[in-house]
């Protein structure tokens, strides 16, 4: 089956970009580099292809009721414009996605969910929203969407694009026409999401390029994405590793009234502990921890694998996250990587290697 393309596709190719496929679509890897692509958002600004994520809406006399069922947070009672970070799990506990959740009105929500799981999670909403008073809407094909990020993103979205944002807080949103902007990113800097037409992404990235903001790839993506610690679905969450699992208890409401699906799973995992835990390691050498290599205990047992790793761009560091058997996951615990045929030592470190630069 061949590729999808982006509304942005021609537009990449024009470029130079390297393009590879992703979650079923052809996306760019890099322009110039993906460490002066990451530079670039770390200390100016950047702008990323993100249309190929997927969108829903759910309007309708339940949809508040709806969300709460199916996601890990609480969003009861919140404010139009406020967004939310969490997972849908599985009853097991298990992860079926994170997303986030955009309150746009009272019983009207947007969810953003991830590239490579769109079917799937689309098929397991409808099976969930049996019974309830509402008007769910595959929406993926109609946005485009492009991610602004770093330190001048603001200025940036202000002056390039002529869009109204510095009363944006962080994790909230508004539309303008057609258009919803919202102050986020999945880069640890400051940064905003736009969703609108094709067309008007299109001409969104025309007028970035002319002003000279740096094209950015799905490569740096995941280089700026890993350095703060925010998770890859597949790599630190999957259907076998759940949000109690990789350290992200913060998003999951356990008292919220109704609970959710996978609640009680996750309550059990909270109040008795996990088998496995994610934590950060980071090696005395250049040597880079891949996803998938063995992690070992003192005896060269092994005891767990790296999910993400890299040797960052920003601290100069090789480090890497890995989801190990809970007894090794305290901060200061020696542990070594199998790397190819030779072994490296290393210690237990938190998973945020670079500190968040977001506006408050």
């Amino acid at each position: 089956m061949e590729n999808k393309q982006t509304c942005l596709y021609d537009k990449h190719v024009a470029l130079g970009a390297l393009m590879s496929p992703f979650a079923g679509y052809d996306m760019p890897i890099q322009y110039s580099g993906i460490t002066d692509e990451h530079q670039a958002v770390r200390t100016a600004c950047g702008v990323f292809d993100v249309s190929h994520m997927g969108e829903v809406s759910v309007r309708g006399k339940e949809a508040e009721r709806f969300v709460q069922h199916i996601f890990t947070n609480d969003v009861s009672g919140a404010p139009a414009g406020k967004i939310f970070y969490g997972m849908m799990c599985y009853e097991n506990g298990g992860t079926v996605d994170d997303l986030l959740v955009y309150k746009m009105e009272e019983q009207n929500f947007f969810l953003v969910i991830n590239a490579a799981n769109i079917d799937k999670d689309w098929a397991w909403m409808q099976q969930q929203a049996q019974g309830f008073d509402i008007d769910m809407r595959h929406c993926s094909d109609y946005y485009g969407q492009i991610a602004v990020q770093g330190p001048e993103s603001e200025a940036v979205v202000e002056r390039v694009l002529g869009l109204a944002c510095k009363e944006l807080e962080f994790y909230t949103c508004k539309t303008i026409g057609d258009v919803i902007i919202s102050r986020t990113g999945y880069t640890g800097e400051d940064g905003f999401e736009i969703y609108a037409s094709h067309d008007y992404i299109r001409e969104c990235w025309d007028k970035l390029m002319a002003a000279g903001v740096k094209p950015c790839g799905l490569g740096c993506r995941d280089t700026l994405r890993f350095e703060v610690g925010l998770p890859l679905y597949g790599d630190e969450l999957s259907e076998d590793i759940s949000p109690v699992m990789a350290g992200l208890s913060m998003f999951v409401k356990l008292d919220k009234e109704g609970g959710f699906i996978g609640c009680e799973a996750l309550r059990q995992q909270k109040a008795n502990g996990t088998k496995q835990k994610l934590v950060g390691i980071e090696l005395n050498d250049k040597a880079i921890p891949r996803h998938g290599y063995s992690v070992l205990n003192g005896d060269g047992q092994p005891i767990g694998e790296v999910t993400t790793g890299y040797h960052t761009i920003s601290s100069d560091k090789s480090v890497c996250m890995a989801l190990v058997d809970s007894q090794y996951a305290k901060l200061g615990t020696e542990l070594s990587i199998q790397i190819r045929k030779k072994v490296f030592p290393g210690v237990v470190v938190k998973k945020r290697f670079y500190d968040k630069h977001y506006k408050k």
